[in-house]
C-alpha cells in the first residue's frame, strides 16, 4: 500500500488579504479560519511534512494593478504574513519543511518554484488552506492537479470574500477531483 507524502500549502495570508485595514482583504471570513491552519500547520510540521507559505508578492508597477487595487507589494506591512500565523512561520522558519514562496500570479505554481520544491520532497498530495477559495486556492488547486498532484481543500481553512465559497469547493471536487475535508 502506497502511502502518500503530503504538504501543507498555506495561500495568500497576508495583512493585505485578512487584516481588517488590508487593501484587498477578505476580513473576518479569513481572520476566523487562522487558528484551524495553524493547528493543521503544526499537525503536517509534527509530521515532517512540508508546510509552504505562497504569499502574493507584487512590484510597485505590477500590471496586475489594472485589475485589483496595489496589495502584496513586496517588503511592505500589507505583503507580511498575518498575525499568530506569521509569528508561527517566524518561530519555525529555520525548520527545513517549513517554506516561504513568493509568488507573481494568482496559481502558486506559476512562475515559481513549487513544483522543483514538491519533488525534491517527494510530495505527491497537496493541501489547500488560505485566500481566496474562489480566486488563488481555486488556481492552484488546478495547477497542482495539472501537475498530477493530489489536491485536498481544508473547508474550514479556505475564506474568501465573496459568496462564492461553497460553489468553488464543488467546482474543485467535481473538476480536479480534489477531496474536501
Amino acid at each position: 500500500m502506497r502511502v502518500d507524502k503530503e504538504a501543507l500549502l498555506i495561500i495568500d495570508m497576508s495583512n493585505d488579504f485578512v487584516a481588517d485595514q488590508g487593501s484587498l482583504s477578505a476580513g473576518k471570513a479569513a481572520q476566523t479560519i487562522v487558528p484551524y491552519i495553524m493547528a493543521t500547520a503544526k499537525r503536517f510540521l509534527e509530521k515532517k511534512h512540508p508546510v509552504i507559505f505562497c504569499m502574493d508578492a507584487h512590484d510597485e508597477k505590477d500590471s496586475h494593478f489594472e485589475l485589483w487595487p496595489p496589495h502584496n507589494i513586496k517588503g511592505t506591512w500589507g505583503q507580511a504574513i498575518y498575525g499568530e500565523l506569521g509569528s508561527w512561520y517566524e518561530a519555525h522558519k529555520t525548520d527545513e519543511n517549513v517554506i516561504y514562496l513568493p509568488k507573481p500570479e494568482y496559481d502558486a505554481f506559476f512562475q515559481t518554484d513549487l513544483e522543483d520544491i514538491l519533488k525534491q520532497m517527494a510530495v505527491d498530495c497537496v493541501h489547500l488552506t488560505g485566500v481566496c477559495t474562489d480566486i488563488c486556492d481555486f488556481l492552484t488547486a488546478y495547477g497542482a492537479y495539472s501537475r498530477g498532484y493530489k489536491t485536498v481543500v481544508h473547508r474550514q481553512g479556505t475564506a474568501t470574500f465573496t459568496e462564492q465559497h461553497e460553489l468553488f469547493l464543488n467546482h474543485m471536487k467535481a473538476i480536479f477531483k480534489t477531496v474536501i475535508v
